[in-house]
């Protein structure tokens, strides 16, 4: 019964997380690991459970998403589900050890880029036209998706932000939509290889289906202020957490 209410709790709160500034694997990961599943296993389980709650967010936002500049919709969710994709096939063959060392880096890398994203945005202006480039970032940072979730938002974000974006709303819709298109892919390649505890998934994808609902409706009614800094402290957060793993 604990394991069942933790689970439910973790999710749910998970599923608003990722909905207003990602980071929600940062819940469903531990809370999986104290049940007694493999990190690797749980990284990809509750990857799995986090969908509906991706997809109830993107509805939430459904009219405030737009595409970054220079970049189609079109292009950027094929991007997407590739990267999504290549990084669940590099899961498959990740040890744990390996898997425990890079995350926090990645992590705190993330929650820099989008701490300082409108100065590097500002000094970058004028330079980062070059469609190729945009395509290759948006491929790396689905690839680290459909590798490991947690801190993905942040990450979008980021990224959302150096290409040109502005409206923090707008960027959340995108986030969403982004992150539950790589995340299909990603359950599928996870769901092949023998990852996935789908008992401990059921048990937590409609609690996330909630709180990706109601955190993508209530996001939408905080100053964009602070909610920059809420994602900021986010992701020092999970950082240091991890760091101290």
């Amino acid at each position: 019964m604990f394991d069942t209410i933790l689970l439910l709790v973790a999710a749910f709160v998970a599923g608003a997380l990722n909905a207003v500034a990602g980071g929600g694997s940062f819940l469903t990961l531990p809370a999986l690991v104290l049940t007694g599943i493999p990190p690797v296993v749980a990284n990809a389980t509750g990857t799995v459970a986090l969908l509906p709650g991706y997809l109830s967010g993107a509805w939430g936002f459904r009219h405030d998403t737009q595409a970054p500049p220079g970049l189609s919709m079109r292009v950027l969710l094929g991007l997407s589900l590739l990267g999504g994709g290549l990084g669940a096939a590099l899961l498959l063959v990740t040890p744990d050890v390996t898997f425990r060392r890079v995350v926090p880096w990645l992590l705190l890398l993330a929650t820099a880029l989008f701490a300082f994203g409108p100065q590097i945005t500002q000094s970058l202006k004028g330079r980062a036209g070059n469609p190729l480039a945009r395509g290759l970032s948006v491929l790396a940072v689905t690839i680290y998706g459909g590798y490991f979730n947690g801190g993905l938002g942040i990450l979008l974000l980021a990224l959302f932000g150096l290409l040109g974006q502005s409206n923090l709303h707008a960027m959340n819709g995108l986030k969403n939509r982004v992150s539950a298109l790589l995340t299909v892919i990603a359950a599928g390649l996870y769901a092949w290889g023998g990852l996935v505890a789908w008992r401990e998934a059921t048990i937590m994808m409609g609690a996330a289906l909630l709180g990706g609902f109601l955190g993508a409706r209530g996001a939408r009614r905080l100053p964009a202020m602070w909610l920059r800094r809420g994602i900021v402290a986010t992701g020092l957060t999970m950082s240091a957490l991890f760091f101290l793993q």
